[in-house]
């Protein structure tokens, strides 16, 4: 097992700077020839979740996907770029306007290299995952650095949820909806994939309600890289302020023996996270128990405590877009305006992550209100 993550400050996206801060967080942990064979065919991986310019902080920027790439070129590898964005179904957005909006079509044009669709699948297990994973030798993920409604942050193991295709990822948020098991399924999708390497953009990172517009952007100066994605997670968590068994999905993925999330059993190469003096970041309000009490404790009343999402009115431009997503189908829209159906709702927040007008909030059970939480 390869413990050892690299954490290289980056102070913007300006090119050659980016340049020179990809080659030397890839450089200090061995290189790319390391653990990609030269000439190989190599799917990149950004996170590209919905159709919104880089600017916005949503998805992978894409100067660092043009260094990843010119990495890759070094080494005479036949490259593909994709993803499989918020647009489950075919019914939200359209993918070829995410792959512009993000960015990501320009620099694919501009390097050359072949910008693909997740539109073929093959089973694995209980669920589906493209079939440019049989076509390529190796995965490169380059995702976001971001907290996460329901699974507290996304990085390099939720990344990997977008291996997953079309209406799936609605079935799988409806089958598997509480933390815990979703936490399983995320790692299921991790033990199948296993990148070979992961450089995570956290350049400008999201804090709050993240993924989406809900979050609020923060100037994180930092680029992450590595080939084990429960360490990088691990890491992730510790420069986030949070202790990395507090995330579900760092658990289940150590406790199958995927990675490594002992922070003392990481090497960590470059600046050293304790160095950084990263002030705390913002939870998502869905998940901030884990830093007011124990874990213990938090199983005891954890039927009490309880997060719905709901609509912020004044924000909504009834783009549909959370009555498309909503697995339960518990949306509605209605003259006033968008409706929740709570009897029905599973609290997977998958509306307020694919709502691109920050129009879905969060609220609190009454008796987390109580208890200040």
């Amino acid at each position: 097992m390869d413990a050892q993550v690299s954490i290289i400050k980056c102070a913007d996206y300006t090119p050659k700077l980016v340049e020179v801060s990809v080659r030397k967080a890839i450089g200090l942990i061995g290189g790319i020839a390391r653990f990609v064979k030269p000439g190989a065919r190599v799917l990149v991986k950004p996170n590209m979740l919905m159709a919104k310019e880089p600017e916005c902080g949503i998805d992978t920027h894409p100067e660092v996907v043009r260094q990843v790439i010119r990495v890759l070129k070094d080494i005479n590898c036949h490259i593909f770029v994709g993803d499989s964005p918020n647009v489950w179904g075919g019914e939200i957005e359209n993918v070829d306007e995410v792959y512009r909006r993000s960015g990501i079509l320009k620099v694919c044009q501009e390097e050359k290299v072949a910008l693909v669709k997740f539109d073929k699948r093959r089973m694995r297990q209980k669920f589906p995952l493209t079939t440019w994973l049989d076509h390529c030798d190796y995965l490169v993920s380059i995702p976001k650095f971001k907290t996460h409604g329901l699974t507290l942050l996304t990085g390099a193991v939720k990344n990997l949820f977008g291996l997953v295709t079309g209406t799936f990822k609605t079935e799988l948020h409806k089958n598997y909806f509480q933390i815990e098991e979703f936490s399983k399924i995320m790692a299921d999708i991790y033990a199948e994939a296993r990148p070979a390497l992961t450089i995570i953009d956290g350049i400008v990172a999201m804090e709050g309600d993240g993924p989406a517009t809900g979050g609020k952007l923060r100037n994180l100066g930092l680029l992450l890289a590595g080939s084990d994605c429960v360490a990088l997670d691990s890491v992730m968590a510790k420069i986030m302020g949070v202790k990395p068994f507090d995330v579900w999905s760092i658990r289940e993925a150590s406790q199958r023996g995927l990675g490594v999330a002992d922070l003392a059993a990481i090497k960590i190469l470059g600046e050293r996270p304790e160095d950084l003096k990263v002030k705390p970041f913002l939870l998502p309000t869905s998940t901030f128990p884990v830093k007011k009490f124990p874990r213990l404790v938090i199983n005891l009343v954890k039927r009490l405590i309880k997060y719905y999402p709901y609509s912020v009115r004044n924000n909504c431009t009834r783009c549909f877009a959370c009555v498309k997503i909503c697995p339960n189908k518990c949306i509605s829209m209605r003259e006033k305006g968008v409706v929740f159906d709570y009897r029905k709702c599973i609290a997977c927040f998958c509306c307020q992550e694919a709502c691109p007008s920050a129009a879905i909030g969060i609220k609190k059970s009454l008796f987390a209100k109580i208890i200040g939480l």
